[in-house]
């Protein structure tokens, strides 16, 4: 089998071409496999380029546990440069099925390749049926115990339950996310993030990704930090989010949350998928 490996920010993906559905049925287990860092290819996910009735394209990701997400901010970023550069789907304005809906993205182009890509994440939701969550009420600054530590968090859909946790990083060890993932609030979990407010346009964040634990970066988690800050009123419309990786630049515009990034193809190859 034909791969291409590539990053967003190091939030990084293993992207198969499966135009023919040639792996329908088969992708949790193919995505168990092919993200392990020792035994395989190794990354965070994997990403399946298919056909779409409704959109130019259809993206489908897998976590390296095997779980599906809905939606992936950076895997997008890294989905659109596979398809753009490949003339798989040649077009500066891009519309991409993804399991939260048809994402719009805009190509910049540098000498016939993806160069910087924007995404129209859409409107995130604070609301609790749509995260979805046990609660009456809005999730802003509700405090919960988990590792002998109170926390007081904002939980919203953006894509895939997110729910920020605002203080300095310093203050906070990645893996307190494990136990906060699986809450008995959250009826399907949730990725936690970590965000540290450094100015009015600069946050820094650090995301436990549900399926896929730490990352080096998580792009609907850069989105949904900057919307729990934006929401609480401590930065401003357009900010740049620094995580372990790099950076994003993050704007709201209209009530939609847009993110503008680079990915990056690191480098392709096959593997023999029936070895065991």
């Amino acid at each position: 089998m034909n791969f291409t490996k590539m990053h967003g920010i190091g939030n990084d993906f293993i992207i198969i071409d499966d135009i023919d559905n040639k792996y329908l049925g088969n992708e949790g287990d193919m995505a168990k496999k092919l993200c392990h860092r020792h035994f395989s290819i190794g990354a965070d996910g994997v990403i399946f380029v298919r056909k779409s009735e409704i959109a130019d394209i259809k993206m489908l990701i897998i976590n390296s546990d095997g779980s599906y997400a809905a939606m992936c901010g950076n895997g997008l970023r890294c989905f659109a440069k596979y398809v753009y550069d490949r003339s798989i789907v040649k077009k500066q304005f891009i519309n991409v099925e993804t399991g939260d809906g048809i994402k719009k993205v805009k190509i910049n182009d540098y000498h016939g390749k993806a160069d910087t890509i924007e995404v129209n994440m859409g409107r995130g939701s604070f609301m609790p049926y749509d995260i979805p969550a046990k609660s009456d009420e809005p999730i802003i600054n509700k405090t919960i115990s988990e590792n002998n530590k109170i926390y007081s968090i904002i939980s919203l859909r953006m894509g895939v339950p997110h729910t920020v946790i605002l203080g300095n990083l310093e203050n906070f060890d990645i893996h307190e996310g494990m136990k906060i993932e699986n809450n008995e609030l959250f009826l399907e979990g949730t990725n936690v993030d970590f965000c540290e407010i450094e100015s009015k346009t600069s946050i820094k964040v650090k995301t436990w990704e549900r399926g896929a634990g730490p990352t080096l970066a998580c792009g609907t988690g850069c989105c949904a930090s900057f919307l729990a800050a934006h929401k609480v009123g401590l930065i401003d419309n357009e900010v740049i989010v620094h995580v372990d990786g790099g950076k994003l630049n993050i704007k709201l515009i209209d009530d939609d949350v847009y993110m503008i990034g680079e990915s990056v193809e690191a480098f392709t190859g096959s593997i023999c998928i029936n070895e065991k």
